[in-house]
């Protein structure tokens, strides 16, 4: 245990103020002293001449844990871990305690699926495929930190029955002119390149900043799929062998800038623009092997070539605002505005390897636009005796429109194919308002809350020659309570409780009743007659200093949301979509040490712990339960002469997120190294990744009258080196707290 000592010297005319903040409770800084540090000599704080005496600038690079657990979150440092280099978002998220994403890139915490993904206390309006695309092409570099929040309060929108994972990038408070450039190129069985730059210039009452990253990946990923469909009497009729592989690159252009103006230390008023752009190109080709059931042998094969492109583009404007009203009162105001444009083609080549066989192409292209404007108001107020009211109003309306335009390829023309091809249209409303108060009464801390969230939506399916127009509407609101309360035993021992009802509307494309064709025989659907889910959520959590925090906890989810697979006419063809099946109880214990065996040493070790039960309905009843452990560890080294070493991993034993699928052990190992250079300007990481080539997903699913093996494996054993280069003054200075608004993950694309 080590202190951290600051100190920020000001020298005048006949004056000499030393500002000494020794009182900083004793933090694990990896096992050692913050020797990165640079402290104002004995001379200078000695007693000084009359004359005036300038002192010089000073130097704050004291390193922070890559872990930190706080009263009512975890938070990560991304840029505290060399592993961290050249890593995407996704990635780092996969590395962190309680976090795992399923195949689909479904993000579960602390083994609850529903989690709403925030970037800056904003929404990213994105879930399924399209969050999982902007994550694993966003830069780590970028983000400051990750923040793992189970049980928000009610200040936070209700949606997400897992709780909230908020992305904070970086963003300088140093006074003048300072910023930073990355560049990055990493290599596994193909290259891949991450390069940032920041600039921030701060004087006097304003604040501006750019900030830009580029992507250039190329990714490769196998797919294999090992599927027998069933009998009445469960015996193997027939079996598809169905291997894959994907590869393709991505180019990921990101731009934010923004500008804080203070007229006064009382107000602050703000614009952020932000602006994305995402191109990403693949070729797939796949094997379709009709099996015989006895001998193995193959019957048949057909061979489906495919070339993908998607455009997305996000343009987002944010104008904030904040004023404090004497010395205990503030109101903050948020205004946003969102465009989503999301082109997906594709392109189709299915080919019977037979004599005599056919060739069947089609393509398929299909838009989505997106427009979302939200507006929110928040107070809060000194009650006296240390008690704060908060309380606050939201409204959003989201607007989307999707098309699907399907042509097969007859005659040497294109037909429209409308067995396929449809438009959808999707209109939400949200209105919401909360209050809480909090305060503390001796060694008792206590947050109660309450939020009302009241939903209206209309989705209308416009048809074609060959499908009937449709529209399903709806009308909904619900009371979301939450409250923590804390108690100090004594200065090493505190105990904590909270509790909370949270929901998880449908996102918009799980409503989309188009088809989307994963291959010949898989297509996913949307269904427009889901239902939000609900949870209630109780914790009790017991922390020991900064050593240990340990915690049990219980959930139920209702209305639970699943995915589901029917089948076709003829029993071959498989369609993926969601429904409510029913609900998950969830018994959860979990555990996290930080400890320092030796002084160059520091080490964090999470666990999770979770009893899952899934009781529901498709087709048959079905019942399941387990037992699934998440271990997460962080091994920091320092070396000397400025090295820091980092061993961490990650393992997860079988784990169930849906009723029908059943997911196999994982995990992944990797390290890293980092040094500065250029006399603390400039630091150099290098990382390996995967180093066991064991990030690898797999696991069994099991349909109505079919069951499928699946593995898919991507280009995940990759060594990274990377360079940043930091300019301008390093010391800080006080800056405003932003406006917040905290929004809905719903957007997915099919």
């Amino acid at each position: 245990m080590c202190r951290l000592w600051l100190t920020f010297g000001v020298t005048m005319t006949r004056v000499k103020l030393i500002v000494l903040l020794g009182a900083l409770a004793p933090v694990v800084v990896f096992g050692q002293p913050a020797d990165s540090v640079k402290r104002v000599s004995s001379a200078d704080t000695g007693t000084a001449p009359k004359a005036a005496r300038t002192l010089k600038e000073v130097t704050v690079t004291g390193r922070a844990p890559v872990v930190e657990r706080k009263r009512d979150r975890t938070v990560i440092n991304v840029e505290a871990s060399p592993v961290n280099t050249g890593s995407t978002v996704l990635e780092v998220l996969e590395r962190s305690p309680g976090v795992t994403v399923d195949r689909n890139g479904g993000i579960t915490l602390n083994g609850k699926p529903g989690v709403l993904v925030m970037i800056d206390d904003k929404p990213t309006y994105l879930s399924g495929d399209d969050l999982n695309n902007l994550l694993s092409s966003m830069n780590a570099a970028q983000v400051a930190k990750i923040e793992l929040i189970p049980n928000p309060p009610a200040r936070y929108d209700a949606a997400g029955t897992a709780g909230i994972i908020n992305i904070r990038t970086k963003k300088s408070g140093n006074e003048g002119w300072n910023g930073s450039v990355t560049a990055s190129y990493g290599q596994g069985i193909y290259p891949k390149s991450n390069n940032s730059m920041m600039l921030n210039y701060r004087k006097g009452p304003i604040n501006t900043f750019l900030n830009y990253s580029i992507n250039d990946v190329h990714y490769l990923t196998n797919l294999y799929a090992y599927r027998k469909y069933l009998d009445d009497n469960k015996d193997v009729m027939a079996v598809l062998q169905q291997p894959a592989s994907f590869t393709g690159t991505f180019i990921n252009n990101t731009a934010k800038t923004g500008l804080d103006y203070s007229p006064s230390t009382r107000t602050s008023l703000g614009v952020v623009l932000t602006g994305t752009n995402i191109q990403r190109h693949g070729v797939n080709n796949g094997y379709a092997n009709w099996l015989d059931p006895a001998a193995g042998t193959v019957d048949s094969s057909l061979l489906t070539k495919s070339a993908t492109g998607n455009h997305f583009q996000n343009g987002s404007v944010n104008a904030h605002g904040r004023h404090a009203i004497g010395q205990h009162a503030e109101i903050r105001g948020d205004v946003d505005y969102l465009h989503y444009q999301i082109d997906a083609k594709e392109n189709f080549d299915n080919e019977l390897l037979t004599a005599g066989g056919y060739d069947s192409v089609f393509r398929s292209q299909i838009p989505t636009t997106i427009h979302i404007w939200s507006g929110q108001l928040d107070g809060n107020a000194g009650l006296g005796g240390g008690v704060t009211l908060e309380a606050g109003l939201k409204l959003s309306s989201s607007h989307t429109t999707n098309t699907a335009d399907y042509q097969d390829w007859t005659n040497q023309e294109w037909v429209d194919d409308n067995t396929r091809g449809n438009h959808f249209v999707y209109h939400e409303n949200i209105a919401a308002g909360y209050a809480s108060v909090s305060g503390k009464a001796g060694r008792i801390s206590y947050q109660a809350g309450l939020r009302y969230e009241h939903t209206g939506y209309t989705a209308q399916e416009t048809g074609n020659s060959l499908q009937p127009d449709s529209t399903v509407s709806r009308r909904y609101g619900s009371l979301f309570p939450s409250g923590s309360l804390s108690y100090k035993i004594d200065t090493l021992h505190s105990l904590s409780l909270t509790v909370g009802r949270r929901i998880d509307r449908p996102v918009y494309q799980t409503l989309n009743p188009f088809l989307y064709i994963i291959n010949k025989y898989t297509y996913e659907t949307g269904n427009p007659y889901l239902l939000p889910q609900y949870s209630w959520t109780i914790e009790l959590t017991h922390q020991y200093s900064d050593l240990l925090t340990a915690g049990v906890s219980y959930s139920r989810i209702s209305n639970y949301f699943s995915q589901i697979f029917l089948s076709d006419s003829t029993g071959t063809v498989l369609f993926y979509t969601q429904g409510n099946v029913g609900s998950v109880y969830n018994l959860g214990v979990s555990m996290t040490l930080t400890v320092t065996p030796v002084r160059w040493w520091s080490a964090t070790l999470g666990a999770v712990f979770n009893h899952k039960e899934l009781r529901g309905f498709n087709g048959n009843t079905y019942t399941s339960a387990i037992n699934q452990l998440n271990v997460n560890m962080s091994n920091q080294f320092s070396l000397g002469k400025g090295y820091v070493a980092e061993l961490t991993g990650f393992y997860t034993t079988r784990a169930r997120n849906d009723i029908q699928e059943l997911l196999y052990p994982a995990g992944q190992l990797s390290t890293g190294l980092s040094k500065p250079v250029l006399g603390k300007k400039g630091t150099v990481r290098l990382s390996f990744r995967d180093m066991l080539y064991t990030g690898a997903m797999e696991g069994f699913t099991s349909f109505p009258d079919a069951t499928e093996y699946f593995k898919i494996k991507r280009d995940s054993r990759v060594v990274f080196l990377s360079f940043t280069l930091r300019f301008g003054k390093t010391y800080k200075v006080a800056q405003h707290e932003e406006g917040a608004s905290e929004e809905k993950d719903r957007v997915q694309s099919g």
